[in-house]
């Protein structure tokens, strides 16, 4: 038998990566993780945790707004940028810590650098040092892409940015509509700046729910976004003080900041893979089975690298199922079905299952139950706030497909719901179930009566 330095070394200490090494280790297992940036990846340094503390921030805005209605006087606010960033910064530096803890405490060598495939079995490091080892995982995320190619877009910022800029931008552009474009431009608008969204479609949010896109479409408008649906920006221009940026309905934008939103793409760029003999994909993403195992046996990949499904918490189950077949004796392929998803918007979404588009696709006779209703803060506020909840169910079966919801907590809403589904709930087990009162979550056990009948 080969006599291996490492039974397994992990580039990039993000979640899966992290996961991967630890339950690794726990089995056992001799494993390195080469990292050279923070502990933690995407997620903890400049992904979820950051940007729900900035969504956390920017919802005392509506907080101070509704409270005169309960009663109370809050008298004047005022937002201080710098403190929000330093208090961010001390939180993922704190938890940045507990994760690199937390691999010592496993026994998994942290190696400080950048590593890259030299082959089958081997990992070169950036200071020179070259290891062997049974197996290599992959788990360097992706990075944001920088769309469109436009005269000065270097004077854009991508989502690594936004979370530290120096000043706070008082005027912003963002462009693009997927989670990142409308999660920033529902915090930046109720932080106080006056925030542009720029897409290329009618709608945000393509792949979710038809009737969630418009309602978030809605909500984002009546939060202050001007929205600029179906124009991009055609060129930027440095001024003194601004940003003039072109747009190609012909408008111009003078903004302190522009984010480019526009997607991300999977970091395999100079790691050596394609010369190890590792299969990719167009956009560079690693071609893996259900066991995440590459075109090379002793090679795997899991999280944002693959472009699966780009969540940390499958990125998490996929570098714990890896961990458990490969040195766990267990036979573990993670399902990637039935995930809940949250937007972190103000209205928020929360989601599980098919759309309506692709449960009518596959039933022949879909019921659609909906409802829409203000929340009990709003009737003493008087916001305009309303809630949006949608029930699709297979009419033959009777099997609930997909629960798509708008509004507060909806995304702890949809992780209690995906337990229901994977189980196989159905109307009628929803029917049953008692309410809890007085709730939101109530009224997805309250629906009767389809709002429609889509036949085919």
């Amino acid at each position: 038998m080969t006599e291996y330095d490492f039974d397994l070394v992990v580039l990039g200490a993000g979640s899966g990566g992290v996961r991967a090494a630890r339950i690794a280790a726990g089995h056992g297992a001799k494993v390195a993780v080469a990292e050279e940036f923070r502990i933690g990846g995407t997620c903890v340094i400049r992904g979820c945790v950051p940007k729900k503390l900035y969504v956390m921030a920017s919802r005392f805005h509506d907080d101070f707004a509704d409270a005169a209605g309960f009663g109370w006087t809050v008298g004047e606010t005022r937002f201080d940028w710098r403190t929000l960033v330093s208090a961010k910064e001390a939180e993922i530096t704190r938890l940045s810590g507990l994760y690199a803890q937390n691999l010592d405490k496993s026994g998994v060598e942290i190696i400080r650098q950048r590593g890259v495939v030299a082959g089958p079995n081997a990992v070169a490091f950036a200071d020179g040092r070259r290891v062997t080892t049974r197996y290599i995982l992959v788990a360097t995320g992706g990075a944001p892409t920088v769309h469109p190619q436009i005269p000065g877009i270097e004077h854009a910022i991508s989502s690594n940015e936004i979370f530290d800029l120096a000043e706070f931008p008082r005027r912003l552009l963002v462009i693009g509509g997927g989670y990142i474009g409308v999660e920033f431009a529902s915090v930046f608008v109720r932080l106080g700046a006056q925030t542009h969204l720029a897409m290329r479609s009618d709608l945000p949010l393509r792949g979710f729910d038809e009737d969630l896109r418009r309602l978030l479409r809605d909500g984002l408008v009546a939060a202050g976004v001007e929205l600029h649906a179906g124009a991009l920006p055609t060129r930027i221009e440095k001024r003194a003080d601004c940003l003039a940026v072109a747009m190609d309905d012909g408008k111009t934008l003078e903004v302190d900041a522009v984010l480019v939103a526009t997607g991300r793409a999977p970091l395999t760029q100079g790691l050596g893979l394609e010369a190890a003999g590792v299969a990719l994909k167009e956009n560079g993403a690693i071609v893996v089975d259900a066991y995440s195992r590459s075109s090379v046996p002793s090679i795997y990949a899991v999280g944002d690298v693959t472009d699966r499904l780009n969540l940390t918490p499958v990125a998490i189950r996929e570098g714990h199922a890896f961990a458990d077949t490969a040195f766990g004796g267990l036979d573990v392929a993670v399902d990637h079905a039935l995930v809940p998803t949250a937007v972190f918007t103000t209205p928020e979404i929360g989601t599980v299952g098919l759309t309506e588009a692709e449960a009518g696709a596959q039933t022949k006779r879909l019921l659609v139950y909906e409802t829409s209703f203000r929340p009990m803060r709003a009737t003493l506020s008087k916001s305009a706030e309303k809630v949006f909840m949608k029930i699709l169910v297979d009419g033959e079966s009777d099997r609930v497909l997909g629960v798509h919801i708008l509004g507060p907590e909806a995304g702890e809403m949809a992780q209690l719901l995906a337990i229901a589904l994977r189980l196989g709930a159905r109307k009628s087990d929803f029917d049953q179930t008692m309410a809890l009162h007085p709730s939101l979550a109530e009224e997805l056990v309250t629906m009767r009566t389809p709002s429609r009948i889509v036949e085919r």
